[in-house]
């Protein structure tokens, strides 16, 4: 396969940076829409079948390995088959969780979680939200699902003003995303938690890749773009959809979903072998 080539000149020159120096480069992924196919149930999400031999064929020839999801860490593993890649940390919940070489890291969850947890069936209700709507409970967040009702864009909008008043009354925010209203934590979003993690590493990369598909990963455009700025040559990755189509106006390359994800991975690792 031939080495991926971009859609812009800042995205060709990371590109040629990871090639140059990949034992100092930083390659970051989202999971659900990136890395697996979207589902209308997230609990049978999984991993596309060639991400995890594909992710554990970079993972020895890069500096680092990162993927940054909402989900909770545990589950992306999980659902990932992600469990043998030696060197590929995992942070969850935004950042909140961190996996690493088979250990768990989960702080205690707010108290506005619980709180949110035992109003939400009360003000779904009385928001008139359709009986196809459905809560998915990550522990430190709560998200609210509309993709399996008729018409899953109407029944989100009508949720979003309620939503956003429960979240500010029990000290959480919303974080809009393809079909779904999550209740979280404030304070770390995928842009802060990526760049958390490389300021922690103590060396500067020699370049910064980031791939996502929903609205939720504009914080970690933003994060490589910033990089970009102080002189970290960097490369922003959409997994397209006719879903979300924000990340591709913002995009480097713009790539057919998972399958896409999952090549772009394949012909990085050969043009690095």
């Amino acid at each position: 396969m031939n080495s991926p080539r971009s859609l812009t000149a800042a995205g060709a020159e990371g590109l040629d940076a990871i090639r140059d120096d990949p034992t100092r480069a930083v390659l970051g992924f989202d999971f659900d829409g990136t890395l697996a196919p979207i589902v209308a149930d997230p609990a049978s999400a999984r991993a596309h079948p060639d991400a995890a031999p594909a992710l554990a064929r970079l993972a020895p020839l890069v500096g680092s390995l990162l993927i940054v999801t909402g989900r909770p860490a545990a589950v992306a593993v999980e659902y990932g088959g992600f469990e043998g890649i030696d060197g590929l940390v995992v942070l969850g919940q935004y950042g909140l969780e961190r996996w690493e070489s088979g250990t768990l890291t989960v702080p205690e969850p707010p108290p506005g979680v619980a709180e949110a947890r035992a109003k939400l069936p009360g003000v779904l209700a009385a928001a008139g939200a359709p009986p196809e709507t459905f809560v998915e409970d990550k522990g430190q967040a709560l998200a609210v699902h509309t993709r399996r009702c008729a018409e899953p864009q109407v029944a989100l909008d009508r949720l979003r003003g309620i939503l956003a008043a429960l979240a500010e009354r029990t000290g959480l925010s919303v974080e809009p995303g393809r079909f779904v209203l999550e209740l979280r934590p404030p304070g770390m979003d995928k842009g802060k938690s990526l760049r958390s993690f490389i300021d922690d590493r103590g060396t500067r990369p020699s370049a910064v890749l980031f791939a996502g598909d929903d609205l939720g990963d504009l914080a970690a455009f933003d994060a490589v773009d910033a990089l970009r700025a102080e002189g970290v040559p960097g490369v922003l990755v959409c997994s397209g959809s006719t879903e979300v189509t924000a990340l591709a106006g913002r995009a480097d390359l713009v790539v057919d979903g998972p399958a896409g994800v999952v090549a772009l991975l394949g012909s990085l690792a050969d043009s690095l072998s």
